[in-house]
Protein backbone atom coordinates (compact mmCIF):
# COMPACT_ATOMS: atom_id res chain seq x y z
CA UNK A 1 0.00 0.00 0.00
CA UNK A 2 1.41 3.52 -0.80
CA UNK A 3 1.36 6.13 1.41
CA UNK A 4 1.01 9.36 -0.54
CA UNK A 5 1.23 13.25 0.89
CA UNK A 6 -0.21 16.61 0.11
CA UNK A 7 2.01 17.30 -2.22
CA UNK A 8 2.39 14.05 -3.82
CA UNK A 9 -1.23 14.26 -4.40
CA UNK A 10 -1.26 17.96 -5.99
CA UNK A 11 1.51 17.10 -8.49
CA UNK A 12 -0.65 14.51 -9.77
CA UNK A 13 -4.07 15.37 -10.07
CA UNK A 14 -3.75 18.34 -12.74
CA UNK A 15 -7.27 20.02 -12.64
CA UNK A 16 -8.41 19.56 -16.25
CA UNK A 17 -7.69 15.64 -15.95
CA UNK A 18 -9.70 16.05 -12.98
CA UNK A 19 -12.53 17.72 -14.40
CA UNK A 20 -12.55 14.89 -17.13
CA UNK A 21 -13.06 12.81 -14.56
CA UNK A 22 -16.06 14.04 -12.99
CA UNK A 23 -17.69 13.81 -16.19
CA UNK A 24 -16.76 10.29 -16.21
CA UNK A 25 -17.82 10.03 -12.71
CA UNK A 26 -21.63 11.29 -13.32
CA UNK A 27 -21.61 9.25 -16.62
CA UNK A 28 -21.16 6.42 -14.42
CA UNK A 29 -23.61 7.44 -11.90
CA UNK A 30 -26.09 8.06 -14.42
CA UNK A 31 -25.55 4.22 -15.64
CA UNK A 32 -25.63 2.63 -12.52
CA UNK A 33 -21.92 1.58 -12.46
CA UNK A 34 -20.58 4.05 -9.60
CA UNK A 35 -21.95 3.98 -5.90
CA UNK A 36 -22.07 6.76 -3.69
CA UNK A 37 -22.84 7.33 -0.01
CA UNK A 38 -23.69 10.36 1.67
CA UNK A 39 -21.62 12.30 3.92
CA UNK A 40 -21.86 10.56 7.73
CA UNK A 41 -20.77 12.81 10.50
CA UNK A 42 -19.86 11.85 14.71
CA UNK A 43 -20.32 14.99 16.50
CA UNK A 44 -18.50 14.82 20.11
CA UNK A 45 -18.77 16.32 22.95
CA UNK A 46 -15.25 18.25 22.49
CA UNK A 47 -16.46 20.55 19.53
CA UNK A 48 -14.40 18.07 17.02
CA UNK A 49 -16.84 16.04 14.08
CA UNK A 50 -15.39 13.01 12.38
CA UNK A 51 -16.64 13.58 9.01
CA UNK A 52 -16.76 10.16 6.18
CA UNK A 53 -18.27 9.89 2.80
CA UNK A 54 -17.60 6.57 0.65
CA UNK A 55 -17.89 6.11 -2.93
CA UNK A 56 -17.34 3.13 -5.35
CA UNK A 57 -16.38 3.03 -9.33
CA UNK A 58 -14.51 1.28 -12.06
CA UNK A 59 -11.84 -1.18 -10.43
CA UNK A 60 -12.02 1.21 -6.63
CA UNK A 61 -14.00 1.56 -3.91
CA UNK A 62 -12.75 3.68 -0.84
CA UNK A 63 -13.72 6.31 1.66
CA UNK A 64 -12.58 9.52 2.72
CA UNK A 65 -12.67 11.07 6.14
CA UNK A 66 -11.82 14.12 8.10
CA UNK A 67 -11.39 15.46 11.61
CA UNK A 68 -12.51 18.98 12.18
CA UNK A 69 -12.39 21.02 15.56
CA UNK A 70 -13.09 24.62 14.65
CA UNK A 71 -10.19 25.81 17.48
CA UNK A 72 -7.85 23.40 16.45
CA UNK A 73 -8.10 22.81 12.27
CA UNK A 74 -8.83 19.93 10.48
CA UNK A 75 -7.16 16.60 8.93
CA UNK A 76 -8.17 15.04 5.85
CA UNK A 77 -7.39 11.09 4.85
CA UNK A 78 -8.49 8.86 1.93
CA UNK A 79 -8.29 5.24 1.97
CA UNK A 80 -7.81 3.35 -1.55
CA UNK A 81 -9.21 -0.35 -1.56
CA UNK A 82 -9.27 -2.46 -4.95
CA UNK A 83 -13.40 -3.59 -5.54
CA UNK A 84 -12.55 -6.91 -6.73
CA UNK A 85 -10.25 -8.12 -3.96
CA UNK A 86 -10.41 -5.11 -1.01
CA UNK A 87 -7.09 -4.87 -1.01
CA UNK A 88 -5.62 -2.04 0.30
CA UNK A 89 -4.41 0.01 -2.32
CA UNK A 90 -2.96 3.44 -0.94
CA UNK A 91 -3.41 5.54 2.27
CA UNK A 92 -3.49 9.26 0.72
CA UNK A 93 -3.42 12.85 2.66
CA UNK A 94 -6.52 14.29 1.10
CA UNK A 95 -6.85 18.25 1.47
CA UNK A 96 -5.95 18.85 -1.99
CA UNK A 97 -7.59 15.90 -2.82
CA UNK A 98 -11.15 17.40 -1.92
CA UNK A 99 -10.18 20.88 -2.86
CA UNK A 100 -9.34 19.49 -6.27
CA UNK A 101 -12.35 17.41 -7.11
CA UNK A 102 -14.40 20.09 -5.51
CA UNK A 103 -13.45 22.74 -7.98
CA UNK A 104 -13.30 19.82 -11.04
CA UNK A 105 -16.85 19.20 -10.45
CA UNK A 106 -18.00 22.79 -10.49
CA UNK A 107 -15.88 22.91 -13.80
CA UNK A 108 -18.11 20.32 -15.09
CA UNK A 109 -21.26 21.86 -14.35
CA UNK A 110 -19.63 25.23 -15.22
CA UNK A 111 -18.95 23.94 -19.07
CA UNK A 112 -22.52 22.30 -19.10
CA UNK A 113 -24.47 25.27 -17.84
CA UNK A 114 -22.74 28.86 -17.89
CA UNK A 115 -22.95 30.45 -21.52
CA UNK A 116 -20.57 29.82 -24.14
CA UNK A 117 -19.36 33.74 -23.82
CA UNK A 118 -19.33 33.84 -20.25
CA UNK A 119 -16.34 36.52 -19.71
CA UNK A 120 -16.69 37.98 -16.03
CA UNK A 121 -16.27 35.48 -13.09
CA UNK A 122 -17.89 36.72 -9.63
CA UNK A 123 -15.94 35.18 -6.40
CA UNK A 124 -16.97 35.94 -3.06
CA UNK A 125 -15.05 34.19 -0.68
CA UNK A 126 -10.75 33.84 -0.54
CA UNK A 127 -10.14 30.93 1.84
CA UNK A 128 -8.39 27.65 0.42
CA UNK A 129 -11.73 26.30 -1.83
CA UNK A 130 -11.60 29.95 -3.78
CA UNK A 131 -8.54 29.33 -5.93
CA UNK A 132 -9.72 26.01 -7.36
CA UNK A 133 -13.31 26.93 -8.08
CA UNK A 134 -11.57 30.27 -10.02
CA UNK A 135 -9.40 27.19 -11.34
CA UNK A 136 -11.88 25.18 -12.70
CA UNK A 137 -14.21 28.04 -14.32
CA UNK A 138 -11.33 28.90 -16.27
CA UNK A 139 -10.54 26.18 -17.35
CA UNK A 140 -13.72 25.53 -19.29
CA UNK A 141 -14.37 28.86 -20.27
CA UNK A 142 -12.31 32.38 -21.74
CA UNK A 143 -12.64 34.49 -18.80
CA UNK A 144 -11.02 37.90 -19.04
CA UNK A 145 -11.84 39.21 -15.51
CA UNK A 146 -12.23 38.18 -11.91
CA UNK A 147 -13.46 39.92 -9.66
CA UNK A 148 -13.22 38.51 -5.55
CA UNK A 149 -14.61 40.46 -2.43
CA UNK A 150 -13.70 38.87 1.12
CA UNK A 151 -14.53 40.64 4.33
CA UNK A 152 -10.67 40.99 5.27
CA UNK A 153 -9.18 43.69 2.61
CA UNK A 154 -6.14 42.12 3.14
CA UNK A 155 -7.01 38.80 2.41
CA UNK A 156 -9.01 39.20 -0.69
CA UNK A 157 -6.13 41.73 -2.01
CA UNK A 158 -3.69 38.98 -1.62
CA UNK A 159 -6.11 36.23 -3.42
CA UNK A 160 -6.28 38.65 -6.13
CA UNK A 161 -2.49 38.80 -6.56
CA UNK A 162 -2.22 34.62 -6.45
CA UNK A 163 -4.39 33.78 -8.92
CA UNK A 164 -3.60 36.91 -11.17
CA UNK A 165 -0.01 35.23 -10.76
CA UNK A 166 -0.74 31.32 -11.33
CA UNK A 167 -3.83 31.69 -14.10
CA UNK A 168 -2.31 35.19 -15.68
CA UNK A 169 -5.91 36.74 -15.36
CA UNK A 170 -6.43 40.09 -15.00
CA UNK A 171 -8.07 39.71 -10.90
CA UNK A 172 -9.63 42.35 -9.13
CA UNK A 173 -10.44 42.81 -5.27
CA UNK A 174 -13.42 44.74 -5.00
CA UNK A 175 -14.51 46.84 -1.64
CA UNK A 176 -17.83 45.28 -1.73
CA UNK A 177 -19.89 41.71 -2.80
CA UNK A 178 -22.02 43.29 -4.74
CA UNK A 179 -18.86 45.16 -6.70
CA UNK A 180 -17.60 41.62 -7.09
CA UNK A 181 -21.03 40.07 -8.33
CA UNK A 182 -22.41 43.29 -10.95
CA UNK A 183 -22.41 42.00 -14.84
CA UNK A 184 -20.28 38.63 -13.71
CA UNK A 185 -21.82 35.89 -16.30
CA UNK A 186 -20.32 33.44 -13.86
CA UNK A 187 -20.77 33.51 -10.02
CA UNK A 188 -18.95 31.77 -7.00
CA UNK A 189 -20.00 31.70 -3.62
CA UNK A 190 -17.07 29.44 -1.21
CA UNK A 191 -17.07 30.92 2.12
CA UNK A 192 -18.15 29.55 5.42
CA UNK A 193 -20.90 32.00 5.89
CA UNK A 194 -24.45 31.25 8.21
CA UNK A 195 -26.14 33.61 6.23
CA UNK A 196 -26.72 34.79 2.38
CA UNK A 197 -23.99 36.65 1.02
CA UNK A 198 -25.23 37.74 -2.62
CA UNK A 199 -28.69 39.24 -3.33
CA UNK A 200 -30.45 39.00 -6.06
CA UNK A 201 -30.62 41.85 -7.24
CA UNK A 202 -26.91 41.76 -8.40
CA UNK A 203 -27.51 38.79 -10.00
CA UNK A 204 -27.53 39.29 -14.05
CA UNK A 205 -29.80 37.61 -16.51
CA UNK A 206 -27.90 34.43 -18.07
CA UNK A 207 -25.90 34.42 -15.00
CA UNK A 208 -24.55 30.49 -13.69
CA UNK A 209 -24.13 30.29 -10.35
CA UNK A 210 -21.72 27.72 -8.62
CA UNK A 211 -22.40 27.79 -4.43
CA UNK A 212 -20.31 25.17 -2.63
CA UNK A 213 -18.93 27.15 0.45
CA UNK A 214 -22.30 25.07 2.70
CA UNK A 215 -22.63 21.54 3.75
CA UNK A 216 -24.49 22.47 6.65
CA UNK A 217 -28.27 22.15 7.12
CA UNK A 218 -28.19 25.34 9.38
CA UNK A 219 -26.58 27.54 6.50
CA UNK A 220 -26.80 29.39 3.53
CA UNK A 221 -24.97 30.99 1.13
CA UNK A 222 -27.59 31.66 -1.52
CA UNK A 223 -30.83 33.53 -0.09
CA UNK A 224 -34.58 32.16 -0.93
CA UNK A 225 -35.17 34.55 -3.44
CA UNK A 226 -32.67 33.62 -6.18
CA UNK A 227 -33.62 29.79 -5.42
CA UNK A 228 -37.08 30.93 -6.58
CA UNK A 229 -35.46 32.67 -9.63
CA UNK A 230 -33.29 29.62 -10.90
CA UNK A 231 -34.34 28.28 -14.05
CA UNK A 232 -32.28 25.48 -12.97
CA UNK A 233 -30.62 23.99 -9.95
CA UNK A 234 -28.24 20.85 -10.34
CA UNK A 235 -26.86 19.03 -7.18
CA UNK A 236 -24.32 16.51 -6.78
CA UNK A 237 -27.32 14.33 -5.05
CA UNK A 238 -31.04 14.75 -4.38
CA UNK A 239 -30.51 12.47 -1.67
CA UNK A 240 -27.17 14.25 -0.19
CA UNK A 241 -28.92 17.55 -0.72
CA UNK A 242 -32.15 16.54 1.46
CA UNK A 243 -29.36 16.09 4.50
CA UNK A 244 -27.04 18.91 4.04
CA UNK A 245 -27.99 21.66 1.40
CA UNK A 246 -28.86 24.64 3.90
CA UNK A 247 -29.31 26.95 0.71
CA UNK A 248 -32.06 24.67 -0.48
CA UNK A 249 -33.44 23.10 3.12
CA UNK A 250 -34.25 26.92 4.69
CA UNK A 251 -35.85 27.84 1.51
CA UNK A 252 -37.72 25.14 0.24
CA UNK A 253 -41.24 23.39 1.84
CA UNK A 254 -41.26 19.61 1.54
CA UNK A 255 -43.54 20.06 -2.08
CA UNK A 256 -40.87 22.36 -3.13
CA UNK A 257 -38.40 19.26 -3.24
CA UNK A 258 -40.76 18.01 -6.08
CA UNK A 259 -40.17 20.63 -8.59
CA UNK A 260 -38.68 19.65 -11.97
CA UNK A 261 -36.62 22.65 -11.93
CA UNK A 262 -34.19 20.69 -9.48
CA UNK A 263 -31.37 17.93 -11.25
CA UNK A 264 -28.85 15.69 -10.55
CA UNK A 265 -25.67 16.84 -12.46
CA UNK A 266 -25.50 13.17 -13.47
CA UNK A 267 -29.00 13.54 -15.63
CA UNK A 268 -27.23 17.53 -16.93
CA UNK A 269 -26.23 16.30 -20.21
CA UNK A 270 -29.54 16.77 -22.22
CA UNK A 271 -30.40 20.40 -20.95
CA UNK A 272 -30.68 23.42 -23.15
CA UNK A 273 -29.89 26.36 -21.77
CA UNK A 274 -32.33 29.84 -22.38
CA UNK A 275 -29.94 32.75 -22.80
CA UNK A 276 -31.51 34.50 -20.02
CA UNK A 277 -32.39 31.74 -17.96
CA UNK A 278 -30.15 31.37 -14.33
CA UNK A 279 -28.89 28.25 -13.36
CA UNK A 280 -27.54 26.99 -9.91
CA UNK A 281 -25.04 24.38 -9.15
CA UNK A 282 -25.45 23.68 -5.37
CA UNK A 283 -22.21 21.75 -4.72
CA UNK A 284 -21.92 19.61 -1.65
CA UNK A 285 -19.56 16.62 -2.64
CA UNK A 286 -19.87 12.90 -3.06
CA UNK A 287 -17.37 10.06 -2.02
CA UNK A 288 -17.55 8.48 -5.01
CA UNK A 289 -16.13 11.91 -7.06
CA UNK A 290 -13.36 11.62 -3.96
CA UNK A 291 -12.88 7.33 -5.35
CA UNK A 292 -12.44 8.66 -8.83
CA UNK A 293 -9.70 11.25 -8.49
CA UNK A 294 -8.00 8.74 -5.99
CA UNK A 295 -8.02 6.24 -8.23
CA UNK A 296 -6.22 8.38 -11.29
CA UNK A 297 -3.82 9.88 -8.62
CA UNK A 298 -2.75 5.97 -7.25
CA UNK A 299 -2.28 4.74 -10.74
CA UNK A 300 0.04 8.30 -11.84
CA UNK A 301 2.25 7.26 -8.20
CA UNK A 302 2.62 3.91 -9.61
CA UNK A 303 3.68 5.19 -13.12
CA UNK A 304 5.84 7.95 -11.49
CA UNK A 305 7.06 6.45 -8.84
CA UNK A 306 5.63 8.89 -6.10
CA UNK A 307 5.22 7.92 -2.21
CA UNK A 308 6.16 5.69 -0.13
CA UNK A 309 5.21 1.86 0.58
CA UNK A 310 4.19 1.21 3.66
CA UNK A 311 1.82 -1.98 3.84
CA UNK A 312 1.90 -4.66 1.39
Amino acid sequence: MLYLTEEDVRKLLPMAKCIRLMRETFEALASGTALNQPRRRLFLPTGSVLHSMAGAIGPYFGTKYYAVNVKHGAHFFFSLFDAATARPLALMEANWLGQIRTGAASGYVTDLLARKDAAKLGVIGSGFQARSQVEAALAVRKIGQVSVYSRGAARRATFAEQCRRAFRVEVEATETAAEAIEGADIVITATFAKDPVIEDAWIRPGAHINAMGSNNPQRREIPASVIARADLIAVDSIEQARIESGDLLLAWSEEDWKTPRLVEVQNLAAYERKPDAVTLFKSNGLGVQDVAAAGFVYERALAMGFGKRIYS
